[in-house]
């Protein structure tokens, strides 16, 4: 080996070293930004990740509110719809409309007379069946006649 290999040798193992003192530090450096970043993407992941838990546990939460507002809408419906029935009812009971509902069939004797208890045979007639009258003629048509007689007599005098 000669003089002038040794020193290309020693040269270029002092520029290696030169080059390792320089850069050593650098990719350090480098390599600890390099780490924080992943640890700081790994906490982003991790607390993303509990937001987007946290986002499904209160939309679960906001659907079942909703399904049990919907029940409640629906039993506050049902709610008016019996009050309404109610209302009705004691409507029919004020006006007199709904007494055979108050007298047991014992009782009728008791009460016979009364507008509560009127005469089997007009209970079971049906107003728009009547046979006593010719077939030709429904109510309609009687009515519209007594308006037409009324109307011819108060016209003569």
């Amino acid at each position: 080996m000669t003089t002038g290999a040794i020193i290309a040798i020693v040269v270029v193992a002092l520029i290696v070293i030169a080059l390792l003192a320089f850069m050593l530090p650098r990719m350090r450096a480098k390599a600890q930004v390099q780490k924080r970043e992943r640890e700081l993407q790994n906490r982003r992941d991790r607390v993303a990740g509990e937001h987007r838990a946290e986002a499904d546990v209160r939309e679960r939460q906001a659907t079942e509110a909703e399904q049990r507002a919907r029940l409640a809408q629906r039993e506050a419906e049902a709610e008016r719809a019996q009050a309404e029935l109610h209302a009705e009812r004691a409507d029919l009971h004020q006006r007199g409309m709904a007494d055979d509902e108050l007298i047991d069939d014992s009782e009728r004797d008791r009460f016979a007379g009364t507008s509560a208890v009127s005469d089997r045979r007009d209970a079971d007639r049906d107003p728009d069946l009547d046979t006593d009258r010719p077939a030709r003629f429904n109510r309609d048509e009687e009515v519209v006649e007594d308006d037409r007689r009324r109307d011819d007599t108060r016209t003569r005098y």
